[in-house]
């Protein structure tokens, strides 16, 4: 859950929406909350209600538990959520769209199917009329009818002047007749009931008509100068401008060069010296900002004589005092607050000299103040004169206005801001009226807009100059209503508009809210939950003309607003603007099928998209009347509302809001011949009514994909298509946005490709003009148009033949007389064969998705393969199988002579299996990128498709068997048009992908199958990083061992073992030598094989590895056993406790101890042996491990020399390890070679690092310490329980022998541990013999007795390795605070920092590839000097939870959480990988390492340990 209150989320009824803890929140205590009505409640918008946590899985699992709601009303809904101690964290909207329904069953209407026509109300004449006016929207194909307000309107006559909204205009009442609101209810229900049309209608919020009488009564209800008084210098201005207009249109400034008519721009350049020295420079409004000086100055001066502030220093101008604004915004009105001076400003003492010296000071501050706000006011006044001269400009002048002519009382200069409800009086008595509270209430502010500007608060609210700058653009027939915050603030107005919105809400299905960027927010969510509680599925639809999107999801998603009302005017005129494209359709054609359980991403609001807008001039007196049909077929191809305005269809002229008042609209007749009747010969009604159809028609028939092109500058192709069907409907449309008399338009049109057969041609037609007034006149012209005929019958088709175009099948369509004012349209299907092979493939997708059923088609020919469900097939996958379906990157695949499918022009996959085509797909699939390179890839060949299954074919097998499915799927995909391989291709591979899944799962421990989504995810790391191999495989088991995978040789056709190999990292440590690392495999043993159920592979791993042991030690690089590399110290303790780990989770773990082990190295110089030549049971290898150690491990490695490691010093190649006979601890190593894990080995002779390691960790390593001890509390246990012989080590010094018991040993490091390794804060410490290298107190050190004795100190992630093997090594507390330490100072995003960011040479940042001068970073020595490796964080982690259970319950649930939480970002990270895992280390703060392993074996593993331990 995320920062969502501006995105916009819209949902249909019967969806289930799901809450989901995102990365930040888990761990922590959250709870949702949501206004949504709870089961069997009604909406109550303030009331919020608390959501349940389910849990899919029963167990309490942050990362899969999710709130839900079954969204089954409609409307706006809020959610936000708490965290911990924070009572609202965050939240958002949701919007779920109404449900319409019409006819005597209530048939749903789609909101995509609407077709919509508005009225003005007023042109409907008497009530007992409207049917047959009415009916010219039925029989043109509308299916919904949208009025202007059906209210009683103010004497302007203008639609949304409302003077009643209470009452039903009294115009259609006919004469003798009085209808009521219950009239009109009855006529919508018959439109709905028996025409199946939905009806709606507009409300106005923020206005009321100048004549309404309710304001009149209530003027509290307006913005007036009591209730609003800082709006008296715009009202002073008002009316001087007034008098000022009156005294022009007398003549009286005809000298001074502005006469009664204004006739050219040395008038307008007059008007403006007029303005300054008649009414601003008069007016003096800057007094209303101004403080009057001497008052205070005297008041300051008493408070000094009364040394009200005691004596202080000098005094100080610089500071300015506070002043206080006067609520009654008179002049000079405001006051300065007297402390605020005081408290800057004291006289040095009572002295008069002193005194006036102060006065003087505050004189000077007061004055300078009141110079600025001269300014600030001046400012106003210069705007307000600029946007004066610039109405009268375009009044009286520009060529755009309409030249009012002469100025009048009745055209006066520029309009009147506030009513004048008065008789005409002098200037001077209307001054006086300002401060008499019951006149001053009566001049109400008229309501208007702010050109240009995008003002979302109240213009007319305190703060706004917009009437004072006069900035609005008047409508002087209305009064701005206002509202206040709360129903409180003005009772009357909340109750009188709550009853108007009550009574629209019992008639109407829908409204549409009329200026809504200028009606209150509060308010408009107010109104409509007052409607919605009448009408729970209301219909709301806006314009909001803004620039910004944010402004649109805001008022989309507080107001539920259903559809947008957008006008065609300008879309597809040219190619540079394609936003418009965005809310004109669904998805496009070829779209990928989502998933049914998906992330909810913003979405754009729902469209109403119109061929003219009610509140815009008629087109027609815009551009010519051959682009009307052009532009209602773009409109109805829309995958969304549509909508219209009466008189369009028909072609008229008129600009409908300024329309003479007496006008009526005609009647239907059929037969009529006259213009006072419509009928299907009238303008373009009839190609109307096929447009409509046939939109509704997309809309039912799921037509839901969308594709718009630009074939020519003026010619666009619209193409909707059925993603099941896979039908088309192709409008082809010729716009004409100028008259072709007057405008060249370009004869030919290019040829229009069309992949399919034309069934038929729907509809063509052209606008036809008889003479040359019927351009931009009201046209005498007729509309040619043809239905359903065959393409040869076509007159704008010169010919169509099927051609090759861009490797597959399309129909060529020639245009013949395709003149701007076309249109065309054809139903396009596919060929037979093509509807044949997709019916086939969507049957056999059913098994992945029901989606799928519809448009399926047997087929009887079904390839034997397709007869069974790939489940089947899958089931005999083993997991080593899976690990090839699905997995093996580049360097895996090219051991089989193979390679990851390269996509040219982009890069190659990562996997070779389908993980690599699912991480791609992905990527585009939620965004319908069909412009991707992979999906280029698909559509030009099948390579991609024959890659897949040739692939799984080689393997022969089970594996070979599911090629032969790819290959059979695949057949159907190579036969369909090559713009539907893509989206195809993805439900293949995905419906695979999710089976294979299943599969790999019913094969792993019930820890995984029970498991969290994330449990599950990492699990998937088994199968990524267990693989077999020809150059990497194991050595040979002994032939005495049961249960051993076996196949044949492809070289010797022979019997050989193919046991799986765990790799160490992709894409750089999986194959060939560096493919098996002893450290690395058993480090990630115990998460990946045996947590997950895979004993037997654990086992042998085991078991190989036992065989090669030489030296006491394992190999680092196993190398098959004959080219192993000896230089690991750490790697057989890891060994060791995987076979403790392998004996206690394993049932009957422990007879792994007794499995024969086929020794390779008969001494430590002899030659490898063959399998079964010399075998020994495990517990005797371990023996040798115990034995060795103890005895003293020297030697050089064998073949040492740069032909071994080409950047290592000769002294690095000797190998040491022992056990320090007073402590117990594991020792080893020297400042030469590095044997644990942090292993880098410098390599930058320009930096003079090279063969200098970088971490040598010589000494006793203490994570070393702990797995030794771990493994001897193990050994004494298992000895105890009689399942290891062995009790002690024996060695032999100066020829003598000696036992040292493991009861003994182990109680050596218990005793001495703490004392060795602890750093006390305490200086004083008697253990602590180098006091002056501690830097840090209260943690472990990283080793004891290393050569550089200050590497001891460092702080660095091993220590919690220890805590984790050994807990018992530890004192709680001190373990506590230890790990506190090392969450704060190395704790990263996902992994540990490698060293103290404290310490001198620490470096977050990897890089191997720069080679500079720099000793700590040249050629990555930093390695392990900074970055933040992944693997430590799992016994972090798993340390932190184990102290933490013994700190007590409420530190233990603290650290659950804090775990969970940083868990978390593993699962992000996971979800986001191309490589589906997690990589082996980043830089600094989590920051991507370039040079890392994408997915390492043991991060994987030891986070899965932790979700284990959870």
């Amino acid at each position: 859950m995320e920062r969502q209150e501006q995105a916009l989320f819209r949902l249909e009824q019967g969806f289930e929406l799901q809450f989901r803890l995102g990365p930040t929140l888990q761990g922590k205590e959250v709870q949702v909350y949501t206004n949504y009505p709870a089961k069997g409640h009604k909406l109550d918008r303030l009331k919020f209600h608390p959501l349940d946590w389910v849990y899919p899985n029963s167990r309490e699992d942050d990362c899969d538990k999710y709130c839900r709601l079954d969204l089954l009303v409609a409307g706006s809904f809020q959610y936000y959520f708490s965290c911990g101690d924070k009572e609202k964290v965050n939240g958002g909207y949701i919007v779920v769209d109404p449900v319409l329904r019409v006819g005597a069953t209530n048939d749903v209407l789609p909101l995509d199917c609407i077709s919509s026509q508005t009225y003005l109300a007023q042109w409907l004449g008497p009530l007992d009329k409207w049917p047959n006016r009415l009916r010219v929207a039925k029989e043109t194909g509308y299916n919904m009818i949208h009025f202007t307000p059906l209210q009683k309107l103010g004497a302007s006559g203008l639609c949304y002047s409302i003077a009643d909204q209470l009452e039903l205009n009294p115009d259609f009442s006919a004469e003798g007749k009085h209808y009521t609101w219950r009239d009109m209810g009855d006529l919508v229900e018959m439109l709905r009931k028996d025409w199946n049309m939905v009806c709606i209608t507009d409300v106005v919020y923020n206005h009321t008509a100048v004549d309404s009488e309710w304001i009149h009564l209530h003027p509290e209800c307006g913005y007036n100068l009591v209730n609003s008084p800082y709006l008296k210098p715009a009202w002073l201005l008002d009316r001087a401008l007034w008098h000022l207009s009156c005294e022009v249109a007398d003549g009286k400034y005809a000298e001074q060069g502005v006469p009664a008519l204004i006739q050219d721009e040395q008038h307008i350049n007059a008007l403006r010296g007029v303005l300054w020295q008649q009414v601003f420079s008069r007016l003096r409004l800057w007094e209303f900002l101004q403080v009057r000086v001497d008052e205070a100055v005297e008041q300051f001066r008493q408070l000094l004589l009364t040394g009200s502030s005691g004596v202080r220093s000098s005094p100080e101008c610089q500071k300015q005092p506070k002043i206080s604004p006067d609520p009654l915004h008179r002049r000079f009105g405001k006051t300065v607050d007297m402390s605020s001076v005081l408290s800057i400003s004291t006289a040095h003492s009572l002295s008069p000299s002193d005194i006036q010296e102060c006065c003087t000071c505050f004189r000077k501050t007061l004055e300078e103040l009141n110079l600025e706000l001269y300014e600030e006011m001046n400012q106003h006044t210069e705007q307000a004169t600029s946007c004066i001269v610039e109405h009268v400009f375009y009044e009286r002048l520009s060529d755009q206005g309409p030249k009012l002519g002469v100025v009048t009382r009745e055209h006066p200069l520029c309009p009147r801001y506030f009513i004048f409800p008065f008789e005409e009086m002098t200037f001077v008595e209307e001054m006086q009226l300002m401060e008499q509270r019951e006149k001053a209430c009566r001049f109400l502010a008229h309501d208007g807009f702010v050109k240009g500007r995008e003002l979302l608060g109240n213009f007319a609210g305190p703060g706004s100059e917009v009437y004072l700058r006069r900035e609005l653009v008047c409508k002087d027939d209305t009064i701005k209503l206002r509202y206040g915050e709360k129903p409180e603030d003005c009772p009357y107005l909340w109750t009188h508009m709550r009853t108007y919105t009550e009574i629209t809400a019992r008639i109407f299905s829908g409204v549409r809210l009329l200026n809504c960027l200028s009606t209150p927010l509060h308010v408009a969510e107010a109104m409509l939950a007052a409607a919605r509680a009448i009408r729970p599925n209301l219909y709301v639809i806006a314009e909001l003309i803004t620039g910004s999107q944010l402004i649109v999801n805001v008022f989309v998603n507080r107001l539920g607003i259903t559809s947008l009302v957008r006008d065609a005017v300008g879309a597809a005129d040219g190619q540079e603007d394609r936003s418009w494209l965005s809310w004109y359709g669904r998805e496009p054609v070829g779209a990928f099928l989502q998933p049914s359980l998906r992330p909810l991403i913003p979405a754009v609001a729902h469209t109403m998209f119109m061929d003219t807008n009610p509140d815009n001039h008629s087109p027609i007196q815009k551009c010519s009347v051959f682009d009307f049909l052009p532009r209602s077929t773009l409109v109805s191809m829309a995958c969304c509302a549509t909508g219209s305005t009466r008189g369009y269809d028909q072609l008229l002229p008129h600009q409908i809001s300024v329309a003479r008042a007496d006008h009526q609209y005609t009647c239907w007749n059929s037969e009529a011949q006259t213009s006072d009747q419509v009928n299907l010969q009238t303008g373009i009604v009839a190609g109307k009514l096929a447009l409509n159809r046939l939109h509704q028609e997309l809309a039912t028939g799921g037509f839901t994909q969308v594709r718009v092109e630009q074939l020519a500058e003026d010619v666009v192709v619209v193409t909707r298509h059925c993603p099941s069907s896979h039908q088309s409907v192709v409008a082809v449309l010729r716009r004409a946005a100028k008259s072709p008399e007057t405008h060249h338009y370009p004869h030919d049109v290019p040829p229009l490709y069309i992949p399919g057969q034309i069934k038929e041609v729907l509809l063509e037609a052209l606008t036809r003009a008889h003479n040359d007034k019927a351009i931009n006149g009201l046209p005498e012209g007729t509309l040619e148009i043809k239905e359903h005929i065959q393409l040869k019958d076509s007159t704008l088709v010169k010919k169509a033949d099927m051609v090759s175009k861009h490797t597959s099948d399309a129909q060529e369509i020639v245009f013949e007389n395709f003149t701007p004012g076309c249109i065309i349209i054809f139903r396009v299907t596919l060929e037979p064969k093509f509807q044949d092979q997709l019916g086939a493939l969507r049957r056999h997708l059913i098994q992945f998705s029901p989606q799928y059923q519809t448009d399926s088609l047997s087929d009887h020919s079904t390839p034997p393969v397709l007869t069974k469900p790939l489940k089947t097939i899958m089931s005999r996958l083993t997991l080593a199988d899976m690990n090839t379906l699905l997995y093996r990157c580049d360097a895996e695949e090219r051991e089989d002579g193979g390679g990851c499918y390269n996509i040219p022009s982009w890069i190659p996959l990562n996997y070779g299996g389908l993980q690599g085509l699912m991480s791609v797909m992905a990527e585009i699939r939620p965004e319908n990128d069909l412009g991707h390179p992979l999906c280029d890839n698909l559509r030009q060949g099948d390579w991609m498709m024959d890659y897949v299954s040739n692939r799984l074919l080689a393997h022969g097998g089970a594996l070979g068997e599911v090629g032969h499915w790819f290959q059979a799927m695949f057949s159907y995909l190579k036969h369909i048009p090559h713009f539907l391989v893509p989206c195809y291709f993805d439900s293949i591979i995905q419906g695979a992908y999710t089976t294979a899944l299943e599969a790999v799962f019913t094969h792993m421990s019930s820890f995984v199958q029970d498991g969290s989504s994330l449990v599950k995810q990492l699990a998937l790391g088994s199968v990524q990083m267990s693989g077999v191999g020809h150059s990497w495989a194991l050595p040979t088991l002994s032939p005495h061992l049961k249960d051993v995978p076996y196949r044949l040789s492809e070289t010797t056709n022979q019997k050989e073992q193919c046991c799986v190999t765990l790799a160490a990292g992709l894409p750089h440590f999986c194959a060939g030598l560096f493919r098996c690392w002893g450290r690395d495999t058993f480090i990630s043993l115990r998460g990946l094989l045996l947590l997950t159920g895979r004993h037997m592979e654990a086992r042998n791993i085991i078991l190989a590895f036992a065989g090669t042991l030489r030296y006491g030690l394992i190999p680092n690089l196993l190398g098959r056993g004959c080219f192993a590399r000896y230089n690991s110290r750490d790697a057989v303790w890891w060994w060791l406790q995987c076979i403790q780990e392998y004996c206690t989770l394993v049932p009957d773990g422990v007879s792994i101890l007794k499995c024969p082990v086929s020794r390779m190295y008969l001494t430590n110089v002899s030659e490898p042996q063959p399998a079964g030549a010399w075998d020994q049971p495990l517990y005797d290898v371990i023996q040798e491990a115990m034995q060795r150690h103890m005895q003293g491990i020297q030697f050089r490695e064998t073949n040492a020399g740069p032909q071994l490691d080409r950047n290592m010093t000769d002294e690095g190649f000797n190998v040491e390890a022992g056990v320090d006979q007073t402590t117990g601890f594991v020792y080893g190593g020297n400042r030469f070679n590095c044997g644990t894990w942090m292993d880098k080995m410098g390599e930058s002779e320009k930096a003079h690092n090279k063969g200098i390691p970088a971490t040598p960790r010589d000494g006793s390593a203490v994570e070393i310490v702990g797995l030794c001890k771990s493994t001897l509390r193990w050994l004494v246990e298992l000895h105890k329980n009689g399942h290891f012989p062995y009790t002690a080590v024996n060695i032999r010094r100066g020829g003598q022998t000696y036992s040292m018991s493991y009861v003994d040993w182990d109680w050596k490091i218990q005793e001495n541990f703490e004392k060795k390794f602890y750093i006390s804060h305490d200086p004083q410490d008697p253990e602590e013999k180098r006091p002056e290298l501690v830097h840090k107190g209260g943690i472990y050190k990283d080793s004891f007795g290393a050569s550089s004795p200050w590497c001891d100190y460092q702080l660095r992630p091993n220590f919690p390795i220890a805590m984790m093997v050994a807990p018992e090594l530890f004192t709680v507390v001190k373990a506590w605070e230890a790990l506190g330490v090392a969450e704060e100072k190395l704790l990263g995003p996902l992994g540990m920092k490698t060293l103290d960011p404290d310490d001198m040479v620490y470096c977050g940042v990897y890089d191997n590839d720069l080679d500079n001068d720099n000793f700590s970073q040249a050629k990555g020595f930093n390695y392990h000097q900074g970055p933040e490796w992944l693997w430590p964080v799992g016994y972090f982690l798993r340390a932190k939870l184990y102290f933490a259970k013994k700190m007590g319950q409420e530190t233990y649930d603290k650290t659950v959480n804090l775990v969970k939480n940083i868990v978390s970002r593993h699962a992000v990270h996971l979800e986001k990988s191309p490589w589906k895992s997690l990589p082996g280390l980043t830089n600094d703060n989590g920051q991507v390492c370039p040079f890392s392993c994408g997915s390492q074996s043991s991060s994987i593993a030891t986070i899965l340990e932790v979700l284990y331990d959870l």
